[in-house]
């Protein structure tokens, strides 16, 4: 069987550490290195219902996108709700890898899963990353080709109009009692569309999604002056050509991203044991064969609201 070691290193090639943001905590939160992984768990959130999911299916490992620990902490005792957490998954043999920041801003990475829920056909990054070349002004505002950065922009397969793309994005996520808000003409064509998977009112991003002459911009948590203006500066280069808003819950934008992770750790599995790994002798010489290690996304919805009362 893999062991921990062998599992983050392929979850680490993809979504390098080296990328997260500085204020990010990413990476192997608890965990022997050299134990074996049977079955591995991705979830969004390590909110304690995730920890018992991990613990009663028996994960050797739990990968979440958002991390337990990202202020620092001077202890982990279980006299408040993260010690507890790192306490029960030590006990029960779970350990925590986390992929934030550094997952946003790789390629593929959260926001190309979020794109292809929406059928969009990715050109590139919002904001690339350094390393990747800055993106231009005007209409190519939105780079060339893939690359690492924050958000994506892509094209729908044909126009149509807002109220039918804000229905497009309500069928692609998961439900939540939030569901999509809309701000922007609902008979508006929409065609080139920017997203970002996460909290994305960042205003550098709205500039850039406004620059690129992009229809829409569907994002999490978008606050009421950063939409508010966003719009205004929209309606002042140009009345009626700035991008129109859509807001889904944190966690939905961010879920698609957990089927591709699943995915690109069942391939690099599957790699390892076909150039061989540290069961390969072994194995030529008849002796145990190695495992298939059960990979699962979970179901639980971890967005924190629970009730929408809608106003007449």
């Amino acid at each position: 069987m893999p062991t921990l070691a062998d599992v983050v290193g392929i979850l680490d090639a993809a979504y390098d550490p080296r990328w997260a943001e500085s204020w990010d905590a990413v990476g192997l939160v608890c965990g022997d290195p050299t134990a074996e992984v049977h079955k591995v768990l991705f979830a969004v959130d390590p909110v304690d219902a995730v920890v018992e999911e991990a613990i009663r299916w028996g994960a050797d490992l739990l990968v979440t996108h958002h991390p337990l620990l990202l202020k620092p902490v001077h202890g982990v005792a279980a006299t408040s709700f993260k010690g507890r957490a790192v306490h029960r998954l030590i006990s029960n043999g779970v350990a925590l890898l986390t992929a934030h920041t550094n997952a946003d801003v790789a390629s593929p990475g959260v926001s190309d899963a979020l794109a292809r829920a929406l059928d969009l056909s990715v050109i590139g990054p919002i904001l690339p990353a350094a390393s990747e070349g800055a993106a231009s002004n005007g209409s190519a505002g939105h780079g060339s080709g893939s690359g690492r950065g924050l958000g994506r922009f892509g094209v729908l397969p044909e126009p149509e109009s807002l109220r039918a793309f804000a229905q497009r994005v309500a069928l692609a996520l998961p439900p939540t009692n939030g569901g999509v808000r809309v701000a922007g003409d609902p008979e508006r064509t929409v065609r080139l569309v920017a997203v970002c998977g996460g909290a994305g009112d960042d205003r550098e991003l709205l500039a850039a999604v406004r620059a690129a002459g992009a229809d829409a911009y569907v994002t999490a948590d978008l606050r009421h002056h950063a939409a508010s203006e966003a719009l205004e500066a929209g309606d002042f280069a140009a009345p009626g050509t700035g991008p129109v808003l859509l807001d889904v819950a944190h966690w939905a934008s961010e879920w698609p991203w957990l089927s591709d992770a699943a995915a690109l750790l069942t391939a690099g599995l599957g790699e390892i044991r076909e150039h061989g790994g540290r069961d390969s002798d072994r194995e030529r010489e008849g002796g145990p064969q190695r495992g298939t290690v059960e990979i699962r996304v979970s179901q639980l919805v971890t967005d924190p609201w629970t009730l929408h009362a809608p106003q007449k």
